[in-house]
């Protein structure tokens, strides 16, 4: 039952590694974009547009940035660390399995 946790937890820190970097190397930029444009629609509907140089505005925008680089990295890592543990524990339940019937054909070679 040990080997089947290792293989689930080996699983998950691959998957969250492989979301880290994914996230850095294709997430980060665009989302940093979606979450401005959005801050921007959100702050046009508050203070009116045009935007002035008022700091409330900016910081409508600012929070909007930083909310959406934070949701598409939670997406990132916690989408591919879900796949990774999944896919550990499946292979470990196939190894199990495999480990299972080995032993059930020798204990069969055994009697006869």
């Amino acid at each position: 039952m040990k080997a089947k946790q290792a293989a689930a937890k080996k699983g998950l820190y691959i998957g969250a590694g492989i979301g880290l970097i994914l996230f850095a190397i294709v997430g980060l930029l665009p989302s940093s974009f979606i979450g401005g444009v959005l801050g921007l629609k959100i702050a046009g509907h508050i203070f009116g547009l045009p935007l002035g140089t008022a700091v409330a505005p900016r910081f409508v925008v600012g929070v909007f940035m930083v909310l959406g680089v934070l949701v598409t990295g939670l997406v990132f890592v916690v989408g591919l660390s879900l796949i990774g543990w999944a896919g550990g524990t499946v292979i470990e339940t196939l190894r199990e399995r495999k480990d299972q019937a080995i032993e059930h054909l020798s204990a069969e070679q055994k009697k006869a």
